[in-house]
């Protein structure tokens, strides 16, 4: 996972912060241009941080996803560590275990409480 910073923090900070959203306003609420927000759009969509959602394929509405709050509460260690996505995703992603990584599950909406 490749970010391009700050550009791609802003964008994932603008849709947590305004809701759902379309580049124009994302340009607007992040200072970039509309031209280098529907660049990163797609690819913070490849990476699982933000997902585009209808009505139409052509819509361009995007909403940010819970592996980009994860992201969010993770960035000032962006360039501390060699895999940023294994952070975001949380030690025990392999086996389904998020119990070392609160934070991250947290932002997922995971819910630490079990059924009796």
């Amino acid at each position: 996972m490749k970010l391009r910073q700050p550009t791609d923090f802003l964008i994932l900070a603008a849709l947590e912060d305004k809701g759902r959203n379309v580049a124009t306003n994302l340009a607007s609420h992040t200072g970039k241009s509309r031209k280098n927000i529907n660049t990163r759009l797609p690819v913070l969509e490849d990476y699982g941080l933000v997902q585009k959602i209808g009505p139409a394929e052509r819509s361009g509405l995007y909403e940010i996803t819970s592996d980009g709050k994860a992201a969010l509460i993770y960035q000032d260690q962006y360039n501390q560590v060699d895999d940023f996505e294994q952070l975001i995703e949380g030690p025990g992603t392999a086996t389904g275990d998020n119990t070392d990584n609160p934070q991250a599950s947290f932002a997922r909406g995971e819910d630490e409480t079990e059924d009796p």
